[in-house]
């Protein structure tokens, strides 16, 4: 059986959608391409946009990680203008947007009524208030390894609607096939129930 892992780093796997880095080459699977907040270079922004227009093939399925992040050096305007010029490109070849946000969550949700394409916060990790408002203004919720541990979020994950729901390992070293497991339990469903209802996000969320 084969698990979908919709957010990762590592190029031997090839079932899921492959983090492609600011300036590497498009590859012949799944990839998101986009220019996460801690690349910004306020000097080459429009060799960075224009690095993602030609990075958009028929194998990108999203665009992303794109976002806020508070902890990283770059100005938060010039974070926001480059968050919102990729939230336009999406908007115009009709792809998802894969979400990197750090404690700027209420400016992320304030970006949402700009975007045409399903929005999805990968590596969700945060209180259950946090993912109810996501949840409202109809955020995608992508959950990675801290599920396997962290009992509060396990208690977050158990409100959120099954057709909002991805999997993700990001950079973490482990095998998905846990993470499909536990939250199965989690969830009371079969593993296999889960692994359909992941398909058919995908589907959802790649038709707008």
């Amino acid at each position: 059986m084969d698990f979908f892992d919709f957010h990762h780093h590592k190029k031997n796997i090839k079932y899921g959608i492959y983090n492609l880095e600011f300036e590497r080459t498009a590859l012949d699977f799944y990839y998101s391409a986009g220019i996460h907040p801690q690349d910004i270079e306020s000097g080459s922004i429009e060799n960075q946009i224009n690095w993602l227009q030609s990075a958009i093939t028929e194998n990108c399925f999203a665009i992303g990680e794109c976002g806020l992040d508070s902890l990283v050096s770059v100005n938060i305007k010039i974070q926001e203008d480059v968050f919102f010029r990729q939230i336009q490109l999406a908007n115009e070849v009709k792809k998802p947007l894969i979400i990197h946000c750090v404690k700027k969550f209420y400016e992320v949700i304030s970006f949402r009524k700009k975007s045409e394409q399903p929005m999805i916060i990968h590596g969700f990790n945060k209180k259950q208030n946090v993912a109810d408002d996501l949840l409202k203004n109809n955020f995608y919720l992508s959950f990675g390894k801290a599920v396997l541990y962290h009992l509060s979020l396990q208690d977050t994950l158990k409100t959120v609607p099954l057709n909002k729901l991805f999997l993700e390992t990001d950079n973490d070293d482990f095998d998905i096939k846990e993470l499909y497991q536990k939250v199965s339990e989690i969830k009371k469903i079969s593993i296999e129930q889960l692994q359909q209802q992941i398909i058919e996000n995908l589907e959802t969320i790649k038709n707008g």
